[in-house]
């Protein structure tokens, strides 16, 4: 378990902290994109700053949906689809939506999609739990064999990289224009906070399904697994459903993977297509009309999704590691000004823009110079985000602070 440690439980435990900590506050200030609220508490130069890092996070984030649906069309045709064009083939499909419907297309598929996922998933749980002799045995199985050891081993260096994987999607997550998105789309701040939390017991209870599945097996076909694991583990389920399970419940299962990364890559697609358009080319050149806006708008989806497809096709990490590395960029330029934004009434200007130049140098400095080193880069680079925010809002200003601040009801915990 320790192993997965960034994904459930860091994105499922995002997802419950945005609903306790951030959904109420950030509903209020009646928002477009997240990077209109570092405009608004801290200015121009942070909104900047901020949405080119989000920008850049959704590079790996969306990237990874593209290889995995590569993947799905690859194992699906028997290999006849290559991983390269199955990844074009998905990017494809996913742009049509989402170029045509937007946010509203992204909600209904989303619906659709998780109802798909959902009972596509309990199927085949029912029927690989029947091949290995109930749950029981295999939970029993993965008790022996030490895979529910959770926390790391007793030493500075791994409790240091274990902690940094958890906070890298558990934090680096929350300033992302996804989650914020979500919270703004729903119909009340209650429901905003509700459905936050409600989704990350959800998924941090369903997703464990997948991680049964995968792990039944090794007692399947412990030869199958042995060999994927030396050329690519992520191949092991999947090859399980083609090879061991009839055909209804190879539709069940497929049909349910494609919608699980439909349903993240449409959201994940559009969301740095709106920050990147409203808070940068906006900026830039405003627009005359909405027309203009939404042909803007979709013209960076359509850049987007080609700059994603070829990020995809040639990165050489699993799509676990693409996903987790997204989130790095995040964690230490924006999550910390938006937590001191939100919390600390003392949060300025001069200490916002310290905390993203501080979190980021120290963090690119550290990938470069000590990538395996005793303080994973990440970490490192949070910890002095925070050094930054705090230190620079305290000492005397030497960048002017903005206008007005936001009301202070929108700003103030309940």
């Amino acid at each position: 378990l320790g192993g997965i440690v960034a994904d459930p439980f860091g994105s499922s435990l995002c997802l419950i902290l945005v609903g306790v900590f951030f959904a109420r506050p950030l509903y209020r200030m009646n928002l477009l994109t997240i990077g209109d609220y570092y405009k608004k508490r801290f200015g121009r130069a942070a909104e900047m700053l901020v949405t080119i890092c989000i920008v850049i996070s959704y590079l790996g984030w969306v990237a990874a949906q593209i290889k995995a649906l590569g993947l799905v069309f690859n194992v699906v045709s028997g290999g006849y689809i290559t991983m390269q064009a199955g990844m074009i083939i998905g990017a494809a499909s996913v742009l049509v939506y989402t170029l045509m419907g937007g946010m509203w297309a992204v909600a209904i598929t989303d619906f659709l999609q998780m109802i798909i996922v959902v009972v596509g998933m309990l199927y085949i749980g029912w029927e690989v739990s029947g091949m290995v002799g109930g749950p029981g045995v295999v939970i029993q199985h993965a008790a022996d064999a030490g895979k529910f050891n959770f926390w790391p081993s007793p030493s500075l260096r791994e409790v240091m990289w274990f902690f940094a994987a958890w906070i890298t999607m558990m934090l680096g997550s929350i300033p992302q224009q996804d989650v914020f998105q979500r919270v703004m789309s729903s119909k009340t701040e209650k429901i905003a906070r509700n459905a936050s939390i409600l989704g990350g017991v959800i998924y941090f209870g369903f997703v464990f399904i997948p991680i049964f599945l995968a792990y039944s097996a090794t007692l399947i076909d412990p030869a199958m697994v042995a060999r994927l694991l030396e050329t690519d583990s992520q191949l092991v389920l999947p090859t399980l459903i083609m090879e061991k399970m009839p055909v209804f419940a190879q539709v069940m299962f497929f049909g349910a993977l494609l919608s699980a990364i439909k349903s993240c890559a449409s959201a994940t697609l559009l969301a740095p297509s709106v920050t990147f358009t409203e808070n940068i080319i906006k900026e830039i050149r405003p627009w005359k009309s909405d027309k203009e806006f939404l042909f803007s708008m979709r013209a960076v989806v359509l850049l987007f999704t080609i700059a994603v497809t070829v990020l995809a096709l040639n990165s050489q990490s699993s799509i676990y590691q693409m996903v987790e590395n997204a989130y790095k960029v995040t964690l230490v330029a924006a999550f910390v000004p938006l937590a001191f934004g939100v919390y600390w009434k003392r949060a300025t200007r001069q200490g916002a823009l310290a905390a993203m130049i501080l979190g980021l140098t120290t963090w690119i400095t550290l990938e470069y110079v000590a990538p395996e080193g005793l303080w994973p880069p990440q970490l490192a680079g949070l910890l002095m985000s925070v050094g930054g925010m705090v230190f620079g809002s305290l000492l005397p200003q030497l960048v002017a602070p903005i206008p007005q601040a936001p009301a202070a009801g929108a700003l103030s915990a309940e």
